[in-house]
C-alpha cells in the first residue's frame, strides 16, 4: 500500500492546521509513537510558534524538506543567540535542512499553509527539561508572539 503526497492530502493538512489552536497539524507515516523511523508531514500557519530546543538523543538528528510555502529555520548558541537564520522553501535556494541533534534550534513558517516532510528517529519523547531552551518563551505564553516576531524579522533583513 502506498500513500500519495499531492496537493489534496496537502490542503487537507492545510485546512487541520488552520484550524488548530496550536495553527500547526502533522500527519504521520509512522506507524505509532513507539516506532524506530518517524517521517511525517507538518503544515504550519505563520502564527504557529514552537519554542526553541535540542534533541540529545544522538539518535535524533532531524531532517525538513519544504513541499509548500518557507520556513525561517534559526539556530541558537547556548545563551540564546540567533546563529544562523536560514529562509527554506520550496523553489527556492534551499529547500531542506539536516540538524544535527544537540543543536538548538526552531523553524517558523513564513508563508501560510507551509508544509514540510520531517524525518527523524522514533520513539516520540516528549522534551527533557534540558531539551527545552531557558531563555525562550514556552509556547502559549503572553510572551511567545512577540518573541515569534523578533525571529521573523531576523529573516526580513
Amino acid at each position: 500500500m502506498i500513500t500519495l503526497i499531492d496537493n489534496a492530502l496537502l490542503d487537507e493538512l492545510c485546512a487541520e492546521a488552520a484550524a488548530s489552536p496550536r495553527r500547526r497539524k502533522n500527519r504521520n507515516f509512522h506507524p505509532r509513537d513507539e516506532h524506530p523511523g518517524h517521517r511525517l508531514l507538518n503544515a504550519m500557519q505563520p502564527d504557529s510558534y514552537i519554542a526553541p530546543h535540542r534533541h540529545l538523543d544522538p539518535n535524533k538528528d532531524e531532517t525538513f524538506v519544504v513541499l509548500r510555502g518557507a520556513l525561517g529555520v534559526m539556530i541558537f548558541d547556548e545563551a540564546g543567540a540567533v546563529v544562523q537564520a536560514t529562509r527554506v522553501g520550496a523553489g527556492g535556494a534551499a529547500i531542506g535542512v539536516d540538524i544535527a541533534h544537540g543543536t538548538w534550534h526552531t523553524a517558523v513558517a513564513l508563508e501560510p499553509d507551509t508544509v514540510f516532510l520531517e524525518a527523524k528517529a522514533g520513539p516520540y519523547l516528549p522534551a527533557t527539561e534540558a531539551e527545552r531552551a531557558p531563555w525562550a518563551p514556552a509556547e502559549n505564553t503572553p510572551q511567545a508572539p512577540a518573541y515569534l516576531l523578533g525571529l521573523k524579522a531576523r529573516l526580513a533583513a
